[in-house]
């Protein structure tokens, strides 16, 4: 197993040369509230080397199918290779609200998406009439970007079956985000019923989880639960995934209690509503030795990569790179590594 670290817009370039230092082998540059991941993946493109890059995820309402194709191809070309093109459909309320695309039919709109931006990475015209999206007619989309191959990987962020499913049957790598060793293990087992081969060889599966070190697992968890409130507060409580994720996992009761205290606009009480016992299986918090645990136990349902999420424990960048580094240690200890040999 190997590490990626994802990145937020404020020093972006020196968390993911430190990254890149310490033998990770990948940063992923997320979209939200605060930054969208091209420019910051642009950004880190001109100061590391080798370490690749992953947009974790572009927004798939928010571009349109060539405009990702190309934004891809740059990033590859700038990068020398290393962009990998991460993706998902994001949420109801995201989708509609933000871009104003409705979120009908959203596997079929990845599908079609994805075979659009595949053909187009692959640098022949293309000309496209499907139910979703047109391309082409008197101006074809043709990409002209001088770049090393054009086999560019594409990631699909899943996960229900049916989405997981489909990242087996058509994508090159699964991202997943705030998940248990067992909820990986399901997803693996879900992806694997959408390929045509039994075979995971060279599939990727990338769950990222928020990271947080202090001497007891209670400590670090009280560094991540502004995070969890600000993530299961988003949109409907009742399509939000994180709610969902908890209530699924035996938490139903405490998920009342946090809508409950978030609804009183008491974000507080909606933290400490929620139990120790969901952070700790949904993220990597404690000692190093106890984080090298933990990441035994994704090591195990399937991971090849794990993600280190460091904003919601550090504020600043001497503190993310604490943690990047403190992640690197604990994959050491866990006997699960697989880094790239650091910079000299």
């Amino acid at each position: 197993m190997q590490l990626a670290v994802n990145l937020v817009h404020q020093g972006a370039g020196e968390l993911a040369r430190a990254a890149e230092r310490l033998g990770y082998a990948a940063a992923l540059a997320p979209e939200g509230y605060r930054s969208d991941a091209v420019s910051v993946l642009g950004l880190v493109a001109g100061v590391t080397e080798r370490i690749a890059l992953v947009s974790g995820v572009m927004q798939i309402p928010g571009r349109p199918p060539a405009m990702a194709a190309l934004t891809a191809a740059t990033l590859d070309s700038l990068s020398g290779g290393r962009f990998r093109l991460g993706l998902g459909v994001s949420n109801p309320d995201v989708s509609a609200g933000w871009y104003g695309v409705p979120f009908d039919r959203p596997l079929e709109r990845t599908r079609e998406y994805v075979d659009i931006v595949r053909r187009a990475l692959d640098g022949a015209p293309v000309t496209h009439r499907g139910p979703h999206f047109e391309v082409g007619g008197s101006a074809p989309l043709h990409l002209l970007t001088e770049r090393r191959s054009t086999g560019l990987p594409v990631l699909l962020a899943a996960v229900g079956p049916r989405n997981l499913r489909l990242a087996g049957e058509i994508a090159d790598g699964w991202l997943g985000v705030f998940t248990s060793p067992e909820a990986v293990a399901r997803s693996v087992a879900e992806i694997r019923k959408g390929r045509s081969v039994d075979d995971l060889g060279g599939f990727e599966v990338l769950p990222s989880l928020p990271t947080a070190v202090a001497d007891s697992a209670e400590e670090a968890a009280d560094m991540l639960r502004g995070q969890y409130v600000y993530l299961m507060g988003i949109g409907n409580p009742d399509r939000n995934f994180y709610c969902g994720m908890a209530r699924s996992m035996g938490y139903g009761a405490e998920v009342d209690a946090f809508l409950e205290r978030l609804g009183a606009d008491d974000r507080a009480g909606a933290g400490a509503a929620l139990p120790l016992g969901f952070i700790d299986r949904t993220a990597l918090i404690g000692p190093v030795d106890r984080i090298a645990d933990r990441m035994r136990e994704y090591a195990d349902a399937g991971v090849t990569t794990l993600g280190v999420m460091v904003s919601a424990a550090a504020t600043g960048l001497e503190g993310r790179i604490a943690i990047v580094e403190a992640a690197a240690r604990a994959l050491d200890r866990s006997g699960t590594a697989a880094l790239s040999a650091p910079a000299p």
